[in-house]
């Protein structure tokens, strides 16, 4: 049985918007001479690919032919390789108090983003009688994770010297690609190109850190959208690979919306005038109103705020969400809808119909509530089944 709510995953649009990011930067490299290849692709499927679903996903991407998988941690990493991916997968977060072990019965590379790290993966893989990859992470300014871009010569010769960690890459993060007018960006970018010659300097180029040449990475979706600089060997696109442009940023990338999310009417009701609906009965009319009640709630990732902010498309016309949206059901306004009856299908992200208004997107539905289509998509529950096509 599936709910009346499923978020539709088209593999196709995926695997196309990557290879559309493919080509968007290889013919990019090519026109500006950026070196002898073009960058590589890591493909970000952490969150269970931001909502979408990891496992499918991730074998769908490997078989477009991703270089590299990322994911946050190693457990989710792990579902994957239960899953039969086979491709290499990077784990971005901490691991200081993390169980190890994963990394080498799984065959994932680590991040190395603090000492503690280093010296707790150096253990483990000296337990393990064998040599780790790793990619080293340079905190350029954003103050999350990584090793200070400007205390590298007293915090780096420990980890570069541990004779069973090889480093394979070195990374940032930007905390501000996607706000343009921010000169932040160019100062990490700055931060990270200095800290780059720093750990040269450092290195002793026959030590264990070198297994052929080391690679560089640092930009995530807006970022590859932004700045060709910042490129180097490898992008790490998210968001963009799920057909969705970080706002406010524009984009001549040809991307196709990979989820769409819809339900089915399953109720009608007269309201009369001075009456309320939902919790609080913060919707109120003073003339007769007929809503049709939706099986999607809050309990299914669908924000609060969506109420009087947002629309859904039914029989290809947007109507209001009104009312609170509760636990398993909200609420939409159908006047001028004729014979809306349990079963119309209801469009809460995605398309219906061919014109342009059409269509609601994760974007319009962020921008409505105040927050980013990252959340929209990540928020998506999962007591709504994934059907994949």
């Amino acid at each position: 049985m599936i709910r009346s709510t499923v978020a539709h995953v088209d593999l196709a649009a995926l695997q196309a918007n990557f290879k559309a990011i493919q080509e968007f930067v290889t013919s990019g490299a090519n026109l500006k001479g950026l070196r002898h290849r073009p960058p590589r692709i890591i493909a970000v499927v952490k969150a269970n690919a931001y909502g979408h679903g990891a496992e499918r996903v991730a074998l769908a991407l490997e078989a477009a032919g991703a270089d590299l998988l990322a994911c946050a941690d190693i457990e989710e990493a792990v579902v994957l390789r239960g899953a039969g991916v086979r491709a290499p997968i990077l784990i971005f977060g901490a691991l200081s108090v993390s169980d190890l072990d994963g990394l080498f019965e799984f065959a994932l590379t680590p991040t190395i983003s603090t000492p503690s790290a280093a010296r707790a993966v150096q253990a483990a893989a000296a337990t393990h009688h064998t040599t780790v990859g790793y990619h080293l992470k340079i905190d350029t300014g954003m103050n999350r994770l990584g090793f200070r871009h400007d205390n590298l010569r007293r915090t780096l010769p420990e980890v570069l010297a541990s004779p069973n960690l090889r480093l394979e890459a070195i990374y940032t993060h930007f905390a501000t690609a996607d706000e343009p007018e921010s000169p932040f960006f160019d100062m990490q970018r700055t931060n990270f190109e200095a800290a780059l010659k720093t750990i040269e300097s450092i290195a002793d180029p026959k030590g264990p850190r070198r297994s052929g040449r080391v690679l560089i990475h640092a930009a995530n979706s807006a970022a590859t959208l932004r700045d060709s600089r910042v490129w180097y060997d490898m992008v790490r696109p998210g968001l963009m690979l799920y057909g969705i442009v970080p706002p406010p940023l524009a984009s001549t990338v040809p991307l196709q919306p990979v989820m769409s999310l819809t339900s089915r009417v399953v109720a009608v009701k007269g309201v009369r005038p001075g009456e309320g609906v939902g919790y609080g009965l913060r919707f109120q009319t003073d003339k007769p109103v007929t809503t049709a009640v939706i099986p999607a709630g809050y309990a299914d990732g669908i924000d609060l705020r969506v109420s009087g902010r947002c629309q859904v498309l039914i029989r290809g016309r947007r109507m209001p969400i009104v009312g609170a949206v509760s636990m398993d059901m909200m609420m939409v306004d159908v006047n001028g809808l004729e014979d809306v009856s349990p079963g119309d299908e209801v469009v809460i992200i995605g398309r219906q119909g061919e014109e342009s208004w059409q269509q609601i997107d994760a974007r319009e539905m962020a921008a409505a509530i105040g927050t980013i289509p990252y959340e929209v998509v990540c928020r998506i529950g999962s007591r709504i089944e994934r059907v994949y096509e």
